[in-house]
């Protein structure tokens, strides 16, 4: 009979059980290279009351296998003091990272934020946007009705169902540090920061980077699409 452990399983087993210098190095080799395991449902709740959320639930099974490209899922990292955010958006097909300014971290500043870099995805490639409970996605069917997408709320304190966002989020902190002043950046230095990730090989994609992934699905007809 098979074993299996899951990841949860190693990473509290890496953070509790080394010691010494061997924690130290073990710690350094882990991508986001974190001094203490954060937990799953962390944080305070920043959930408001959202009138007409569609639950993940209900999403089209095809955005969990990731071979029909256009889910999206998204998130605000925020910046010092939660006084200001940047908007993350992730393809979960290609990986590829879209980076939008905020204005502030209220309902409108994100459905400007959001709209105004989407509106540039080609529509076959712009489906769904899986979200988390936020209260600045309050103005979601307005997002929704602009851009033509279909947008999902995850279950409440499951960061797993938006787990692509989650990892990129972790690695945006490279660049987007705790504690900054994230209204500082204009959107031609976070498009910069995108494209960091964006030309990175992925193991998941063969090696290939996100973006050439996502420019050749920008050129395939609708039946590649899967539409």
């Amino acid at each position: 009979m098979r074993k299996h452990l899951s990841a949860e399983t190693i990473y509290v087993g890496l953070y509790v059980l080394p010691r010494g210098t061997l924690r130290s190095e073990l710690l350094v080799a882990l991508r986001q290279a974190r001094k203490a395991r954060r937990p799953r449902a962390r944080g305070t709740d920043r959930r408001g009351h959202i009138l007409n959320m569609t639950p993940i639930a209900e999403r089209p099974a095809e955005v969990a296998t990731r071979t029909v490209p256009g889910h999206w899922e998204g998130d605000l990292i925020k910046g010092a003091r939660n006084g200001s955010a940047v908007g993350t958006l992730v393809e979960r097909t290609t990986r590829l990272v879209i980076l939008a300014r905020m204005d502030g971290t209220d309902a409108r500043s994100a459905r400007k934020g959001f709209t105004k870099k989407l509106r540039h995805v080609p529509a076959l490639l712009r489906k769904t946007l899986t979200y988390d409970r936020g209260k600045e996605m309050a103005e979601h069917e307005r997002l929704a009705e602009r851009l033509a997408i279909r947008i999902f709320f995850a279950d409440p304190y499951s960061p797993w169902q938006r787990g692509t966002n989650e990892n990129t989020n972790g690695l945006l902190r490279q660049y987007l540090p705790k504690g900054t002043d994230l209204s500082g950046y204009t959107q031609r230095e976070l498009n910069a920061i995108a494209q960091r990730l964006n030309t990175r090989p992925r193991k998941c994609l063969d090696f290939a980077t996100p973006l050439e992934v996502f420019t050749q699905l920008r050129h395939y007809s609708p039946v590649a699409l899967g539409t």
